[in-house]
Formats: structure tokens, sequence, C-alpha cells
């Protein structure tokens, strides 16, 4: 008599720099069940999966001892790998599965997902049988066949899609090819973001903010983008992967995850104290990487950047083990896009006001976060020292959109004046 096809499961093995995490069962009702091998559990020296599996972290035999367990989504350490928004719904729909189905787009997507972690579908008779014993009366059966044909067209906020670059061009990442560089095309609902975010993150590494490469790229350079509507703007924003370094993969992972908060939390679930916590307490160089958080922190509010969620800040894993500060990411001024927007997006120092906070706030966040402040006091004053030398005369020939850098200056003579950034034109 054959299982109920409830007890149906698709099984996807984990892995991360080769070294096996275990195997995640995807049941036909939607229930996701990821076991974590026991040579994983017993391994010292194994490869960083999350911070909240590293030896060093408190529970983690513990977080690990029994199967993660949830309905519908994944558990949040792999449900923040997936996109969200217009590129999952674009995924989704090419994928014939609802846009909820997140085993499945996991599974569609595993070869490149952000970091190294590995997602292979498993044959049913290579599945071990105590990951079937664990679910009750469980039978692993074959991945229906998955492809995209690209055959559709989505309006989009903003799309992103990770490509490899060869020879000046750009193809999209399929099959067992690393994409190299993430590309973010034109907005349909706002106008010059590509424009905005290099401007931003250009002013950003100005002051002493670790960014990657980046650069502005034309869009006939892209080859194979799916069907998707585009504004009558001509470049896209090109940030370098610092999660690939040539075909290698390093592991990263961003807040959302370590906090294990799915990505509809990332606004509302914690605050930057928790986050500076973290970081002092956990990273390689904890100090080092406090001082940068704190030089970013600044920045973001210098730049009116009201998006600096729990998923725009990662730790990286250079050495698979040991969590560091990534490079920064998503740095964008969004209040010359959002009528009225005054806050930034979680709170430090009890509050979010970007028109109110002075370095008294920052003071309080660093006591809070038990980072001495003393040696975050001189970050910031070299952070201002530089974007006050600098930022007025670099705007000019940036490529901001010039009613942008309008708002930039606005914004600049609206601040306290702590931070207070003198305009010239």
């Amino acid at each position: 008599m054959s299982a109920d096809s409830n007890d149906e499961v698709n099984v996807l093995q984990l892995s991360i720099h080769g070294v096996l995490i275990g195997y995640l069962a995807g049941f036909k009702n939607g229930r996701n069940v990821l076991s974590i091998a026991e040579s994983f559990k017993n391994d010292p020296g194994r490869p960083t999966f999350s911070l909240i599996t590293h030896p060093a972290f408190p529970n983690a035999p513990k977080l690990m001892a029994a199967p993660w367990a949830r309905n519908q989504r994944l558990h949040p350490v792999l449900s923040n790998l997936l996109p969200e928004g217009s590129l999952r719904e674009l995924i989704a729909q090419g994928l014939k599965v609802h846009v909820d189905n997140e085993f499945h787009i996991l599974s569609y997507l595993g070869e490149d997902l952000p970091g190294a972690i590995e997602a292979t579908p498993m044959e049913p008779e290579d599945v071990p049988d105590y990951v079937l014993s664990t679910h009750r009366r469980a039978k692993a059966v074959k991945f229906d066949k998955v492809t995209q044909e690209n055959k559709f067209s989505l309006a989009g906020v903003q799309m992103k899609f990770s490509m490899k670059e060869k020879d000046g061009r750009y193809n999209l990442s399929k099959d067992n090819v690393l994409g190299d560089w993430i590309i973010k095309t034109p907005s349909t609902k706002h106008k010059f973001v590509p424009l905005n975010e290099y401007t931003a993150m250009s002013l950003a590494g100005l002051v002493g903010v670790n960014i990657p490469e980046i650069k502005l790229v034309e869009l006939d350079k892209l080859d194979n983008l799916p069907q998707i509507n585009l504004p009558d703007e001509k470049q896209a924003f090109a940030i370098k992967r610092f999660d690939r370094d040539d075909d290698m993969r390093i592991h990263m992972e961003d807040f959302a995850q370590i906090l294990v908060k799915y990505p509809h939390e990332k606004y509302t679930s914690a605050n930057y104290e928790n986050i500076g916590k973290v970081i002092y307490d956990f990273s390689g160089d904890g100090l080092a990487d406090a001082q940068q958080f704190a030089r970013r922190l600044l920045v973001n509010i210098l730049l009116a950047n009201g998006d600096a969620h729990l998923k725009n800040w990662s730790f990286l894993y250079p050495d698979k083990i040991t969590p560091r500060l990534s490079p920064a990411y998503d740095i964008v001024t969004t209040n010359v896009y959002i009528e009225n927007e005054t806050q930034y997006a979680l709170n430090l120092g009890k509050t979010k006001e970007w028109y109110t906070i002075t370095m008294a706030h920052f003071q309080l966040w660093a006591d809070k976060s038990g980072i001495p402040w003393r040696a975050i006091k001189p970050h910031l004053d070299d952070t201002m020292t530089k974007a006050r030398g600098l930022w007025p005369e670099a705007l000019k020939a940036l490529p901001m959109d010039e009613a942008h850098k309008e708002g930039l200056r606005s914004h600049w003579a609206r601040l306290q004046d702590d931070f207070k950034i003198e305009a010239t034109k």
C-alpha cells in the first residue's frame, strides 16, 4: 500500500565548501524539515553554516540537535537566501509554483545562492533512511524537472540578477556557472536608481566605508535577461560579488539570518544595538568591525538612506569559519523617492529621526552595544571631517540626477550641527 501523497517528500542535500550540512525534506503539504547531519554537528572544525551553528555560539549544540521544521516558509537561515518582491514573482511565475513555495524556489536557485551554501536535489534511492524515518511514513520521490522558459513579462520595481562578466559583457548565470556581479536594472517605479546608488556608494567609499568594486553598465551589455519591463534609461548598477573569488564561494549571511528573523521582520524585530553587540562579541576582529559599523551608520544618516534594515548588513566568512563584517552594499539616498521621509530603518540610541540625532545618540548606541565609546568617537569624527571636506565637491562630478543632488544637499542642511554639511554649488 503506497504512502499518502502528503507524506511524499523531495529531498535537497545541503552542503557548504564541499562539507555536508544535512538534508532538507519538502513535503507535498508544504512542511519543510532540515535534519542536520551528525557528521556536521560533531565536527569542531566545521565550516560555519550560520553564526548560530558556530562552535563558539551559545546553545549551538542544542539548536542543531532537533530538526528545523517550518510550514510553507523555510527556516529563516534558508528563507533569507531567496529573493524578495518582483524577482521572486518572476522566478515563481517561470517555475509555475506559488510565490510562497520556498522549497522549490530554493531547489531551482540552489547552485548559485548567496554565500557558499549549495542545495542539490537528491535521487530517492540516495536519501538516507534515517532522514525519512524522522518524518513519519515519508517516502522520497523524484523532483519534477524545473526549468525557466523566460517567456513572461513582469512590471518590476527594481530587479537584480547574478551575472557573469566576460570581455565587458554580462551574462545571466545559469547551470553551474557562478555569477561574479550583481546587476541592478533601472526601476519602473523610481527614476535613476542606478545613478543614485552609484553616487551614494561612491560617497561612502570616500569617507572610509569598505565598498566592493562598483560600476555603471550600459543596458545593451547585458545578455539573456528575462523579458522584464524597463524604463527609458541607459544604465544598470553593477556591484562585484564579495561572496565570490573567481569560481570559489565565500560564505556570507545577513543579519536577518543571524538573528533568525524572516525577511518581513527586517524593519521591526531588532535595532542597531543588537547588530552592534553581535559584531563586537562574535567578529574575528570585533573592535575594528564595530568601528566600521559605526562609520556606516553615520554615513547612512548623512546620505539619507532609510533602508539600512537587517538584510543590508552581513557577516562574511573568508576563512570558512570566522565571521567578519562584509563590505557595504545597498546604500541609496532614499528620501528623494519617499516624500517627507525623515527616519532611518532601525532604532539607534532610542531614535530613528535623522534630524534630531546627535553624537550623544551614538554614545548611547555604543554603551548599549557594549562597545567602548572612546574607540568609536574618533571614527565618527574622521567620517565627518572627510564628508565635509570631500563630499560637496565630489557630488558635482558624480552621475546622480541633479534634482536628487539638490535633495541630498537640502538633507545635509537640515541635520543637527554635529552632522551638518555645508554644500557648495
